[in-house]
């Protein structure tokens, strides 16, 4: 079994807790010393400037974490495996409890985000927010909740706390995972949610993104972020498992339509089978208010759009943006204040929306790898060097950096 996370910075433990993470993080260290390529190292271009991370996590107190899960393989037998799957803990404010402003949006409904009536109804996100498998959602739910209460998440002087509601959101990874099985355990969910950081995000095959697929390619775990002035910083990370390989576009360029190998290798399901969700997270320090932030999740599909996403029939296409700064208290002691910019400042917003949105899709592509599952189900990873013959045959391929890439 591999179950590990890149991303090192870990909440007060107890004792014993601290033990068991000192000895995990013999498996953890070698996943953590070497991210991935991304897909600035590939030479691809992208419009406005990242942060200095590229990832959600530049946004100031965000945190990502990820437990994987990837164990057996051969036949399907339902509740032993082969598991492929995981679970991914955005934590918007760190390890301490502060609700922050925040809204959502759909593209296409068929998926779930639990907690999402709560956000509407009093326009703050006050948990993390989790990303998994469609048919691990419940037990994941419960493991925040536990967790909430053995981390003491919530200040004792609340005495309501424990009626928050869990944030978490899905895909479905039946392709490659044993996802009748519901293989997530509080343990899972605990690793993830412990060992979330600021700074690097890893990215392809981990945590909720595990076992996802993307345009008939390896998909899963993105980010990307963008300043929007000299002040505001917005990120993105999503968990893609969505689109047609048609439909694939990279920097403007229809390359689905020449990447014609590498298609899934399909024993168990219908050949046919595409993939079709995809979680999107959108963070910025910006002081904005609900509606303003939905306004910005509605922009998250323009982003997908740019990749061939359309946001099939089949598709759970949801999003969910927050801003991280606080109210603040007035002097009379009874009343808050809060600051927001005005709605003719939203456009830069808009625009880093959708630019971080289609990197981080594209960062999910070149970070995942090729991954067999369940019978013998197999999923190519994005051949790099085609990609690349193809953006410099439309003259769309800039220098990369030196990395190793996939053939």
């Amino acid at each position: 079994m591999t179950f590990a996370s890149r991303n090192l910075d870990r909440f007060p433990m107890n004792p014993s807790a601290l033990f068991s993470t000192f000895l995990l993080g013999f498996a953890i260290h070698a996943i953590a010393d070497s991210l991935n390529p991304r897909a600035r190292d590939l030479g691809i271009p992208f419009e406005g400037t990242p942060g200095p991370n590229n990832a959600i996590t530049d946004v100031a107190g965000v945190r990502v974490g990820h437990a994987t899960v990837i164990k057996g393989s051969g036949t399907l037998k339902i509740g032993e495996g082969p598991i492929r799957t995981g679970v991914t803990a955005i934590l918007p404010t760190g390890p301490h409890y502060r609700p922050v402003f925040a809204s959502w949006a759909t593209l296409n409904g068929n998926g779930e985000m639990t907690g999402t009536k709560w956000i509407d109804e009093s326009g703050f996100l006050e948990e993390p927010i989790l990303l998994t498998n469609t048919h691990s959602v419940g037990q994941v739910s419960h493991a925040s909740i536990q967790w909430r209460m053995d981390r003491g998440y919530h200040p004792d002087e609340d005495p309501f706390g424990w009626a928050a509601l869990p944030v978490v959101a899905e895909t479905w990874d039946g392709l490659l995972n044993d996802i009748h099985g519901r293989h997530i355990s509080p343990k899972e969910v605990y690793h993830a949610l412990d060992h979330a950081s600021a700074g690097p995000v890893a990215e392809g095959n981990v945590g909720g993104g595990t076992g996802m697929v993307c345009h008939r390619f390896k998909g899963g775990i993105g980010t990307a972020s963008r300043r929007v002035n000299e002040h505001h910083l917005l990120g993105v990370l999503v968990q893609a498992n969505y689109g047609r390989r048609e439909d694939l576009t990279i920097a403007g360029v229809p390359v689905g339509n020449h990447l014609t190998a590498k298609l899934p290798q399909v024993h168990s399901l219908s050949p046919s089978f595409e993939g079709n969700s995809i979680i999107a997270i959108v963070a910025t320090d910006a002081p904005l208010l609900p509606h303003q932030l939905r306004r910005i999740a509605k922009r998250v599909p323009l982003g997908i759009g740019r990749t061939g996403g359309f946001g099939s029939n089949s598709s759970g296409d949801l999003f969910l943006a927050f801003s991280t700064p606080p109210p603040q208290p007035h002097p009379d002691g009874t009343t808050l204040q809060v600051k927001m910019l005005p709605n003719h400042e939203m456009d830069a917003f808009f625009v880093a929306t959708l630019q971080a949105t289609e990197e981080a899709i594209i960062n999910a592509l070149v970070a995942a790898e090729d991954m067999e599952g369940i019978n013998g189900n197999k999923v190519f990873a994005l051949p790099h060097r085609e990609v690349q013959s193809l953006l410099k045959r439309h003259q769309r391929l800039i220098a990369p950096e030196s990395r190793s890439l996939t053939p």
